[in-house]
């Protein structure tokens, strides 16, 4: 009785730290788009506004399946802030150039605001990225060589 209630007393931390995992993993991605979004945005016009808005959605739904290529080791973050292939899968090759293509339109205008080079902005990005990224995910150091975190 006493080692079926430890038991059941474990697994049930066991999932609960699973679920903190998940809910932490999640929020510092969110927290990294929505920092980035809300960057260009106040560097954007007002025209340039609802542009903004339509990246920060499109970069949002993509949230998910990059989590998933990316805990798969399918693709890492390079150190140049953009989605890699780290292995011979080249699964999902719409999401992953739709997602680079938005982060460079961030990067520039990022940038361009700050009167720096968008490569500087997403070599600067690919330090925090890393820095915040998960456990098991694959990043590119500054040296260009990959690692899994």
């Amino acid at each position: 009785m006493i080692i079926s209630l430890a038991i059941s007393i474990r697994s049930k931390k066991s999932k609960l730290k699973i679920i903190r995992r998940f809910f932490m993993q999640s929020l510092r991605q969110n927290f990294s788009y929505l920092f980035l979004l809300c960057c260009l945005v106040l560097a954007s016009s007002p025209s340039q506004a609802a542009s903004a808005q339509d990246i920060q959605n499109r970069m949002r739904t993509r949230i998910p399946a990059i989590t998933d290529l990316k805990d798969l080791g399918i693709v890492g973050e390079s150190n140049r802030g953009l989605l890699e292939y780290r292995s011979q899968k080249r699964t999902h090759a719409a999401i992953v150039t739709a997602e680079n293509k938005d982060r460079q339109l961030v990067y520039r205008a990022i940038g361009k605001q700050q009167g720096v080079s968008p490569n500087l902005v997403g070599k600067r990005r690919a330090i925090t990225i890393a820095e915040r990224g998960t456990k098991g995910h694959i990043f590119q150091n500054a040296n260009g060589s990959w690692y899994r975190k």
